[in-house]
């Protein structure tokens, strides 16, 4: 339920929540209390019951997107080259805009928590997610919150900034959805923008220019450290424990009512978070694919194997999946990086209108699992060298706070965190490293059963093959009429002389 005043900042709309918590009366806030709250959610939560076709596509998949999992790679190079756009459901990261029971609606994409499966048809809809593990998801969040925040420096002042959003929004209502009405986005960047136009104003203000430093993740000078970061109340709202909460359907962006106190009275008394992680573990049970973003390479071989195969079978048995005209995409664009600035928004664009020229030269055609792996691989090249460039742009205004991509250097400049800050982001993130080591079981689960399938799908075929080969059987079912042809024209002529032999 969205209760918040569109009005006020995120910021403060966020702090007014956990204020009015802390101001709450000591009944509200005893731990009997928020026991039977959560107890109370966690057994009426929907959905708790792991049914038997979990393994089998149905009528409308929703691909529950969780921020920095890698998601929007298999996006768009998964899912819009397996289905047309006509078949995509129109959708907001804010609020539910599309009549699910639409026929020709068969693919929802969003950032939006489970709760959205309570505006669903719940046993028509299968669910598919990535996870990725958190200590690396909260350096990623971090990280992306400065890229897109530094975006805006570009303007004089934050005041011309907040304008130019103001204009944007305004001309590409309807036509795009962009990065700052995303959740989380549209509360962590607003507030990371704030916070850099503060620091270069006080440089400014200081006449310090010249900044060194070798730790880009404590850079005070620059940007807010990232040690300060996860300890604001706006990462403890959003941020920790977030992919649990997010799968539970508990987010401060859900569609159920009690969302709110049940998700902070488990931030006020950490045991009772087993119960909202077990939720999450029985959604994660009920889901269609779940994959990881470190195990990348075997997560998009399971996608196409598990999620891919069935929708080419599914859209190839249905008139609708092949045959259908490019719709209206006013509500269906979707710029997740757009950002202010002219030169950004062009990119984006660009980005964009790449994507759906693939994936309408890949509905044209009959889809296979090898040829989707194949635009895969090609269509996360071109992604990944489009978004590394975008990030050198952006971080460029922070310099020298600068993230890489590189993997090597990356992994070297997380290392120069401390340890105490490291453990304190896993304490924080508690129920999100259980439900991190759950996904791997589930993930080697289902690489158990894919095999399997394969190694029926070959046995079968080996016993086609194995004593003659191919060649050898296709040449006797070739052949066989042929022979059996010979014998009767054999026999008759045969018979034909005994007849004659007798009568003579």
């Amino acid at each position: 339920m969205r209760v918040m005043d569109p009005t006020l900042s995120p910021r403060l709309a966020i702090l007014l929540i956990l204020l009015g918590l802390a101001n709450a009366s000591p009944h509200e806030r005893e731990f009997g209390y928020c026991e039977k709250v959560v107890k109370k959610w966690a057994s009426s939560a929907p959905s708790l019951e792991v049914k038997e076709n979990k393994h089998t596509l149905r009528d409308l998949l929703f691909f529950l997107h969780i921020p920095r999992t890698g998601g929007r790679t298999y996006f768009h190079c998964f899912l819009k080259k397996l289905y047309p756009s006509a078949l995509e459901c129109p959708r907001s990261y804010d609020k539910l805009r599309f009549d699910p029971s639409k026929p020709k609606c068969r693919l929802l994409a969003t950032h939006d928590d489970y709760s959205m499966m309570s505006k669903l048809p719940k046993d028509k809809t299968s669910v598919v997610t990535i996870l990725r593990h958190p200590v690396d998801r909260v350096f990623s969040t971090y990280e992306f919150s400065v890229e897109v925040a530094a975006r805006f420096l570009v303007h004089p002042n934050l005041t011309s900034a907040t304008r130019m959003v103001g204009r944007l929004r305004s001309k590409n209502k309807g036509f795009a959805v962009s990065t700052l009405d995303i959740w989380p986005w549209k509360y962590l960047v607003p507030w990371m923008r704030e916070d850099l136009f503060a620091r270069r104003d006080a440089r400014r203000h200081s006449g310090s220019r010249d900044i060194y430093g070798s730790d880009p993740y404590n850079m005070e000078d620059v940007v807010m450290p990232l040690h300060k970061y996860i300890n604001d109340p706006i990462a403890r709202d959003i941020i920790h424990n977030g992919v649990t909460f997010q799968i539970a359907g508990l987010t401060n962006n859900s569609y159920f009512a009690e969302s709110h106190e049940v998700r902070h009275c488990v931030m006020l008394h950490k045991e009772l978070g087993e119960l909202v992680l077990e939720v999450a573990k029985r959604r994660l049970d009920d889901m269609l694919y779940v994959g990881l973003t470190e195990d990348h390479r075997e997560s998009a071989t399971m996608f196409g194997d598990v999620v891919g195969a069935q929708v080419i079978s599914q859209l190839r048995g249905s008139s609708s999946g092949v045959q259908t005209v490019a719709t209206n995409n006013s509500e269906q664009s979707s710029l997740p990086d757009s950002e202010p600035d002219e030169e950004h928004s062009q990119n984006a664009t660009l980005d964009f209108e790449v994507s759906m020229k693939e994936n309408n030269e890949a509905s044209k055609g009959n889809m296979t699992v090898g040829k989707l792996m194949e635009s895969y691989e090609s269509c996360i090249s071109t992604l990944r060298k489009s978004q590394s460039l975008r990030r050198i742009s952006s971080l460029k205004r922070v310099s020298p706070a600068n993230f890489t991509k590189e993997e090597t250097l990356n992994l070297q400049s997380r290392r120069q965190v401390g340890g105490a800050v490291l453990q304190e982001i896993k304490s924080l993130n508690n129920l999100d490293l259980e439900l991190y080591e759950y996904a791997k079981d589930i993930f080697a689960q289902q690489h158990r059963r894919t095999a399997q399938n394969s190694a029926v799908t070959e046995k079968l075929e080996n016993m086609i093959t194995s004593s003659y080969g191919t060649s050898q059987w296709i040449r006797v079912f070739l052949f066989l009429p042929i022979m059996l042809l010979l014998i009767f024209f054999f026999l008759f002529v045969n018979a034909r002389r005994r007849t004659s032999k007798v009568k003579i």
